[in-house]
C-alpha cells in the first residue's frame, strides 16, 4: 500500500515537472518568435521597402481570420457569449482599436524608423505605464521596487536615444516616438480586455479583436491602394510574421501560461527583445554599441522587476 502512495506521488511530481518543463520551453519559442517577426518586418521595411502600413494590414487581417477560424472551430460557444453580451461587444470594439490596432500598428511603425530590437525594447516600457496607472487609479505613490523600476526605465531610455549625450539623439525621433507610442499600446492593449478575457478567454477575445481590428484598418488604409513589389521573399517574411510572429507565438505562449503561471511565462518572454535584437544584429547587420547593451538590460530588469512584485502580491 505505501509503495503504491510512493508511486502515485512520484508520478504526481514527474508530471508536473514535465508540465514545467514543457511551459518553459514553449514560452522560450513564443518570446522568440515574436522577436524573429520583429526582424522580418524590419527586413520587410529596410531591405525590400513595403510599406508598413500596407504590413499591419495584412498581418492583423489574415492572423485574425486564422485565429478566428480556430475559434469557430473549438469556442464557438465562447464566442457567441461575447457578441450576445452588449457590453462586452463594445469592450472588443474599443480593444480593436485602442489595443490591438494601436499595439501593433505603432510597432511596426517603431521598426520601420529604427530596428527590431530598438523598437521592442522600447515597446517594453509598457509594463511601466501600466504600473504607473495602477498607482494613479489606486491614488498611491510608487513603492521603492517600483521607484527603482521608473530609474532604470527612464535611464535605459535616455541610454538608447542618446548614448549618453543629451545634445545628441542618436535614433530618429520617428523611431523615439513610434517606440513609446508602442509601449502605451501594450499598456493599453494589457489593460482594456481585462474583465473579457476572464469571461470568455484570450483567445476568443484576441481572434475575434484582431480580425474586427484588421476589417477596420482595411477600410481606411486601402491596402490595394498601397504599391507593392511582391516576389518571395516578400511572401515568406509576411508568413513568418503572420504564422510565427502571430498566431504560433501567440498559441504558445498560452500554452506556456497555463502549464508555468502568468509570473514566470512573462518574465521568459522578456528574452523577446533580446532575440529580436540578435535576429536584427547577426541577419540584418544592424550595429549596436556597449551603450545600447546598456539601455537593453535596464529596461528589461524592469520588466523583471515589476513582473517579480505583481507576483509577491498576488
Amino acid at each position: 500500500m505505501n509503495e503504491l502512495i510512493v508511486e502515485k506521488r512520484e508520478e504526481k511530481a514527474q508530471g508536473i515537472r514535465t508540465k514545467a518543463v514543457r511551459g518553459t520551453i514553449l514560452t522560450l519559442i513564443g518570446g522568440i518568435s515574436w522577436g524573429f517577426s520583429g526582424a522580418c518586418g524590419q527586413y520587410l521595411f529596410s531591405v525590400k521597402g513595403i510599406d508598413p502600413h500596407w504590413v499591419t494590414v495584412v498581418r492583423m487581417l489574415t492572423a485574425g481570420l486564422l485565429l478566428f477560424c480556430l475559434v469557430l472551430f473549438k469556442y464557438r460557444e465562447q464566442m457567441v457569449g461575447l457578441f450576445s453580451n452588449k457590453k462586452d461587444r463594445w469592450t472588443l470594439i474599443v480593444f480593436s482599436i485602442f489595443g490591438l490596432i494601436a499595439c501593433q500598428y505603432t510597432y511596426l511603425l517603431a521598426i520601420s524608423h529604427s530596428n527590431a530590437g530598438t523598437a521592442t525594447v522600447l515597446q517594453y516600457l509598457g509594463p511601466l505605464l501600466i504600473m504607473i496607472f495602477v498607482c494613479g487609479m489606486d491614488r498611491r505613490l510608487p513603492t521603492k521596487t517600483e521607484g527603482v523600476a521608473i530609474v532604470l526605465a527612464v535611464t535605459g531610455t535616455f541610454l538608447l536615444a542618446t548614448h549618453g549625450n543629451v545634445s545628441n539623439l542618436v535614433i530618429s525621433t520617428q523611431g523615439l516616438f513610434w517606440g513609446l507610442m508602442a509601449a502605451l499600446g501594450l499598456m493599453l492593449y494589457t489593460i482594456i480586455p481585462g474583465k473579457i478575457i476572464n469571461r470568455w478567454g484570450s483567445i476568443v477575445v484576441t481572434g475575434c479583436g484582431m480580425l474586427m481590428g484588421g476589417s477596420i484598418l482595411l477600410v481606411f488604409i486601402r491596402p490595394w491602394q498601397i504599391p507593392v513589389s511582391l516576389d518571395w521573399q516578400v511572401f515568406w517574411g509576411m508568413l513568418a510574421i503572420i504564422v510565427i510572429g502571430t498566431v504560433v507565438s501567440f498559441t504558445l505562449y498560452l500554452q506556456g501560461v497555463s502549464d508555468i503561471g502568468p509570473v514566470k511565462a512573462s518574465m521568459i518572454a522578456s528574452v523577446e527583445p533580446v532575440s529580436a535584437a540578435l535576429f536584427s544584429a547577426f541577419w540584418l547587420g544592424t550595429a549596436f554599441v556597449w551603450i545600447d547593451m546598456v539601455g537593453f538590460a535596464l529596461i528589461i530588469t524592469t520588466v523583471i522587476l515589476l513582473t517579480r512584485q505583481g507576483s509577491s502580491r498576488d
